[in-house]
């Protein structure tokens, strides 16, 4: 037995070890993980111990099992490595149960986690590796291919929530800053979009604009708090500059890569050099990203970054002469500094006594510095030959990234006009084509195995109601003349008001007994006892808001007496709308269905405001079930626009007939957890849920999401045209 494994397993922990290498070793999974197994083992026992040593035989076999064998020997590979990052039993413990969990919700991902495993380590604790695991899961769903890619580092989403999950600043905690910013800083109005990673790494994200959108990274990797602040202050300014003063694209003609990055260069540093005339307080902004040495390699980047410093800080001295040839041929162009021609002419020079120095540039890695400017696509004329990337196409809608608590907030005004309403919003929607939609706001999901909420990870997007028959609404109240009729008179006997007891009043007609014993109490104990002893009825008017949400799901589209089941969820919409129009009460109507997270399918019937009419009849007619129930969503939606009514209490009536589902999601209880969340959240900011289930249904789980009292199930689904008007009045009485 070799001295470094008795070292290891001294005493009584020999014997346990011996048995983990015959359990690895009689599993049959092969030499070179019998041997890594065997080399990682003491390695880790003198790390943390030989308990968690030998304890990794169990989750070793688990992976392999799962992942394959060469999964196995990464993670042998990965454990001493590991065992040192976190120095202690426990926590090595939570990593390798950690892998094997992940070993089996992600099998094929095993490998190329482990293999970056170092990488993520330095980014993300334990806790943040594990989050960001779960949702690289919960993205893909059971596509393995979609996977794979996400922890390939090959979807734009995992860098994104990875840089979520090390706290780093990113796009999302800036945009509605960076918009105020442009706007305070030059009147840009540009849309902002999300740019993705340069490259799978996301080591060389820059910033970038043209076709009027500017594009921000999702995050600079490395800065963090401030830093990370300044930087898309720093880099939006940057941009502003380009687009004040850099004019028309420049053509490429037979530019070599060198020459157009160093032209490019030199229109970066003029046109810095145009907006700090103007604003003199933009260098305090740029300077203290320029962090490059008089001394270095004699390579292009780096005589780069030298140059681009020597040009702004009047104080930086380089002893090379290539940085102070430009320099100088630089400032004695001051007086034409207007002229972007300058840049290239100056560029040309430079970029041909580079090529003469045998400097070597490498256009696929190369990036530009320092981090805050953009990447330079926007000054060049784009070839025409190639097909432009997807990420530069227009953008129609600026709002495709609105914040739910941003909806309150005025919009920008054009003309000098009011700010628009719910109402105006709708209705300035461009209706034409039901079937496209609008991306309107992100909403977060919570995920019950991380135990935390991912922001932005539902995109709702609303689409124009379909107009079917004008005259259904008609139709259906002709149809159920007698039940419009009681509904009628209930609504007479409750637009009175309902007498309510008021106790504990000053003057009244009667006593109340309960203030009169506790009255009493208080003398015989020589307190000064409490006056108000006595009751009153009183009458009191409604303050009521309710948001009607339709599920439209394809289940809605199944047969039962009388239709199909949408089919009666609308004629019960028809008969409710009466009733809360002649209460008058303020209400919407929308309907929702789910085609995965990035598209919560949302068409709105009727808004707040908006007088009942024959439209509203025709919207309900054109709705068509389709997709999924991501019910979460859905209700954070509705309750956004609830929140704004100023109504005392706010209600959501939500009708449905499935259980909460979508494409995306396999386990069943995460949307149940989610729509959970959802309605704990609504009831916290003061809006009450209450949901109306259709068919047989799992009782238990309506009663997780909504409590024994936030729900009634209907079981003869024909009997809903009658029922939820009488339901409505009831809870609103």
């Amino acid at each position: 037995m070799p001295e470094h494994v008795r070292a290891a397993f001294p005493g009584e922990w020999l014997a346990p070890w011996l048995r983990a290498l015959r359990k690895i070793e009689g599993a049959g999974y092969g030499a070179p993980l019998e041997a890594a197994f065997r080399t990682a083992g003491p390695s880790c026992a003198e790390i943390v111990g030989p308990e968690p040593a030998i304890d990794m035989a169990d989750f070793l076999s688990a992976v392999t099992i799962k992942a394959g064998r060469r999964a196995g020997e990464a993670l042998c590979a990965a454990a001493p490595a590991v065992a040192r990052r976190f120095g202690d039993g426990p926590r090595f413990r939570s990593w390798l149960s950690l892998m094997q969990r992940f070993a089996a919700m992600a099998p094929e991902s095993v490998l190329p986690v482990i293999e970056r495993l170092e990488s993520l380590l330095q980014r993300v604790n334990l806790s943040g590796l594990e989050a960001w695991l779960l949702a690289g899961v919960r993205i893909a769903g059971a596509d393995r291919e979609r996977r794979a890619a996400f922890f390939r580092m090959e979807s734009p989403d995992a860098e994104r929530l990875l840089d979520r999950e090390a706290g780093e600043t990113g796009f999302f905690d800036m945009e509605r800053r960076m918009k105020a910013f442009m706007t305070a800083l030059h009147g840009i109005h540009a849309p902002l979009r999300e740019a993705p990673p340069g490259r799978h790494d996301g080591s060389q994200r820059r910033a970038g604009y043209g076709d009027g959108i500017i594009r921000m990274p999702a995050s600079f990797p490395g800065f963090r708090g401030a830093q990370a602040e300044a930087l898309y202050r720093a880099s939006l300014a940057h941009i502003s500059a380009h687009m004040r003063h850099s004019g028309a694209r420049f053509p490429v003609g037979k530019l070599k890569p060198l020459q157009i990055a160093v032209v490019s260069l030199i229109e970066d540093a003029r046109v810095e050099a145009l907006a700090m005339r103007e604003m003199p307080g933009l260098k305090r902004l740029w300077l203290p990203f320029h962090i490059a040495q008089s001394s270095g390699a004699m390579t292009a980047p780096s005589l780069f970054a030298r140059l681009s410093r020597a040009l702004i800080d009047p104080d930086f001295e380089d002893i090379d002469g290539w940085v102070r040839k430009g320099r100088d041929m630089f400032h004695a162009a001051a007086d034409r500094i207007e002229d972007p021609g300058i840049s290239r002419a100056i560029g040309n020079l430079l970029g041909n006594d580079l090529g003469q120095m045998r400097v070597q540039f490498n256009a696929k890695t190369y990036a530009v510095q320092p981090p805050y400017r953009d990447d330079n696509a926007g000054l060049w004329e784009p070839d025409p030959d190639m097909t432009p990337p997807e990420d530069t196409e227009a953008v129609v809608v600026e709002s495709a990234r609105i914040r739910p608590s941003e909806e309150d907030e005025p919009d920008r005004q054009r003309e000098g006009d009011q700010p628009p309403d719910d109402t105006q919003r709708a209705r300035s929607r461009p209706a034409e084509d039901p079937d496209t939609g609008i991306p309107v706001a992100t909403y977060p999901e919570y995920d019950y195995q991380a135990g935390t909420e991912r922001p932005d990870w539902t995109t709702v997007v609303e689409y124009p109601p379909q107009l079917g028959d004008p005259r259904f609404a008609q139709d259906v109240l002709e149809r159920h003349a007698d039940l419009a009729g009681r509904i009628s008179a209930l609504v007479r006997a409750a637009r009175v008001g309902r007498p309510v007891r008021l106790r504990r009043q000053a003057e009244g007609e009667t006593l109340d007994l309960d203030a009169c014993i506790d009255a009493l109490a208080g003398l015989r104990a020589g307190d000064m006892p409490d006056p108000r002893v006595y009751q009153i009825m009183a009458r009191r008017s409604r303050d009521l808001a309710v948001a009607v949400l339709l599920d439209v799901s394809k289940s809605t589209g199944d047969a039962v007496p009388g239709g199909t089941v949408l089919d009666l969820e609308r004629e019960a919409v028809v008969l409710l709308a009466e009733a809360m129009g002649g209460m008058g009460d303020p209400f919407s109507i929308a309907a929702f269905s789910s085609n995965g997270r990035d598209e919560l399918r949302y068409h709105r019937i009727k808004d707040f405001g908006e007088p009942p009419g024959r439209r509203i009849g025709a919207a309900l007619a054109g709705l068509r079930p389709g997709y999924s129930t991501r019910l979460g969503a859905a209700l954070r939606h509705a309750g956004a626009s609830l929140a704004s009514q100023p109504s005392f209490r706010r209600l959501i009536l939500l009708v449905t007939d499935g259980e909460p589902s979508d494409v995306d999601c396999p386990d069943p209880a995460y949307l149940v957890e989610d729509a959970r969340r959802a309605v704990q959240r609504l009831s916290a900011e003061g809006i009450d849920v209450f949901c109306v289930g259709l068919g047989a249904r799992n009782t238990e789980q309506e009663a997780r999401i909504f409590g024994q009292c936030g729900f009634v199930q209907i079981e003869r689904i024909e009997a809903l045209t009658e029922k939820l008007p009488a339901l409505y009045l009831r809870l609103t009485a």
